[in-house]
């Protein structure tokens, strides 16, 4: 078992899952009520997308992956002038105290989010959006644009190389070869492609981002 990000899920399942589709469907409706509620445009998932393509090697990874380019993020915005280091073996990035702190300033769509569940919607709100009765899956709703900000942010303490902010298709295969390879921060390299990819692809095609 594992986390896998996807972009144009319920296109996909009215062509496969109907079942999965109206499921689907029913919770888009609830997550416009939250939208509505605090303010935000409601959304309209695409029913019908093209074929859409992403450059990332890692379409699914474990679960524990995410919480390594939790922790580089969070010392990274907390810490300019830290030095980037691995997680040790013995340690857990999870429970990195400045990941925590970092959280609890609900001010990162990166990481305010579920590690296993929950969307991220082609909208740009500034803030994460909290769904206090837990009605949609992982009760919280991320920004494509503002993850897209963050990992731009990220990415050269990565030593991952941008053209004004974008991703070049020589640059996308070689962090797809450190993200299979043995590399400190192979775990890192695979989060931040699968996740920027998916951003992406999120607001090109404004559909959403979604966690399962």
């Amino acid at each position: 078992m594992g986390l896998a990000i996807v972009v144009g899920m319920y296109s996909d399942l009215l062509k496969e899952d109907p079942e999965g589709a109206e499921w689907l469907g029913k919770t888009f409706n609830t997550l416009n009520d939250v939208l509505k509620k605090n303010g935000i445009e409601t959304f309209n998932e695409p029913k019908e997308l093209h074929e859409l393509r992403s450059r990332s090697w890692c379409d699914s990874f474990p679960y524990s992956f995410i919480h390594y380019l939790r922790r580089f993020y969070a010392y990274v915005i907390s810490t300019p002038d830290w030095v980037p280091a691995p997680v040790k073996e013995d340690e857990d990035p999870a429970s990195d105290p400045v990941v925590e702190e970092e959280t609890l300033m609900f001010e990162s769509h990166l990481l305010c989010h579920s590690d296993c569940e929950g969307f991220y919607l082609p909208i740009r709100f500034d803030e994460v959006i909290f769904d206090e009765n837990k009605r949609i899956p992982g009760g919280m709703l991320g920004s494509s644009y503002k993850l897209l900000e963050e990992l731009v942010q990220v990415a050269p303490r990565l030593n991952i190389k941008l053209t004004n902010s974008k991703l070049s298709d020589e640059e996308a295969e070689r962090i797809n070869k450190l993200a299979s390879s043995e590399d400190e921060y192979y775990r890192e390299y695979c989060v931040w492609i699968a996740l920027y990819e998916a951003a992406r692809l999120s607001i090109e095609n404004k559909t959403v981002i979604s966690f399962c």
